[in-house]
């Protein structure tokens, strides 16, 4: 097994039984309220820190009519004109997370040094809803957002979609769809450490067994939770699985980073190789010592400054900001 940076390990093991956790089906209800008692969403007031952001909440109608979903909107205040955009989709494994807990690191880390605009989605999570609902619910906001640019001050040519864990998995799908039906055309895609994968059967995914912070049980778990009864169908969709997918041609350019120490390191390389193999451009980054969640756990780590640092120079230069 791959050993885990030093900085890393000591989060790791500084946080207990909380980072080591594992995901059952008999366990899901209860993870899911412990997560909404533990990431309490933050207001719009919240999230404006001041006056430094600003901050709206845009409402998109479901394509299957089934209600609306919310998009989130920050920018940082006083910048005028028409700005890039990331169209983010939060991760939590499908089943937990919202589109308001995100916001303020995403604001800092990128909105504030980048002056760009970032676009957070609340798409509906399983096993309330199951696949189609979350990819449909992204893309419908993403149709939105491009339709408005205009009216919402933001360049659509100069447009990432991108996400963490299930959220990058998310992302790599909407790429995928939107592609497939001549949609709104992203320039770059941000897979941090995607969940791509549904079957779960990759080496990492069996090294990394009952050691990553994200390992194949839960993982199991969620893709059940998303997938019901159609969990391992041979013909699964690739907008349910992106790994599934056979045609990676005409893909934005790609950013895909995992670490060496995390259940899926290997479906993750193997989706860079899948672009580069159609001709695409990806940029891979595998961090040594690095588990699921690395950077939200040892936040102050030299790997993840490292990877913080290397994920905005890829935006910066995808953006042109």
């Amino acid at each position: 097994m791959p050993p885990l940076d030093p900085q890393v390990g000591a989060a790791v093991a500084a946080a207990g039984e909380r980072a080591r956790e594992v995901l059952t089906p008999e366990g899901l209800t209860a993870w899911q309220e412990r997560d909404v008692a533990a990431r309490p969403r933050p207001t719009l007031d919240q999230l404006r820190d001041g006056g430094r952001f600003e901050v709206a909440e845009l409402r998109v109608p479901r394509a299957d009519g089934g209600g609306e979903v919310t998009l989130v909107t920050g920018r940082p205040a006083g910048v005028g004109g028409t700005l890039p955009v990331l169209y983010y989709l939060h991760g939590g494994g499908m089943v937990t997370g919202n589109a308001w807990s995100v916001l303020p690191r995403l604001l800092r880390s990128w909105a504030l040094p980048l002056g760009l605009v970032v676009v957070s989605v609340e798409y509906r999570l399983a096993p309330r809803t199951r696949f189609p609902g979350a990819v449909e619910d992204c893309y419908a906001g993403l149709a939105r957002l491009a339709e408005q640019a205009g009216a919402l001050d933001v360049d659509a040519r100069r447009l990432v979609i991108g996400g963490k864990s299930a959220g990058g998995g998310l992302a790599a799908a909407l790429a995928l769809l939107t592609r497939d039906r001549g949609g709104p055309a992203p320039v770059g895609q941000l897979l941090l450490s995607p969940m791509l994968d549904d079957r779960g059967d990759t080496f990492s995914s069996h090294q990394m067994a009952g050691h990553d912070t994200w390992d194949r049980t839960s993982n199991a778990t969620a893709w059940q939770a998303v997938l019901g009864d159609r969990y391992g169908a041979a013909d699964l969709s690739p907008y349910a699985a992106p790994a599934r997918a056979t045609d990676f041609s005409r893909l934005p350019a790609a950013y895909l980073e995992v670490g060496s120490a995390e259940t899926f390191r290997d479906e993750a390389v193997a989706y860079a190789d899948a672009i580069w193999r159609a001709g695409g451009d990806a940029e891979l980054h595998v961090w040594p010592g690095a588990c699921h969640g690395f950077d939200t756990l040892a936040p102050d780590a030299a790997v993840s400054r490292d990877a913080q640092e290397a994920r905005t120079r890829w935006l910066r230069r995808i953006l042109q900001c």
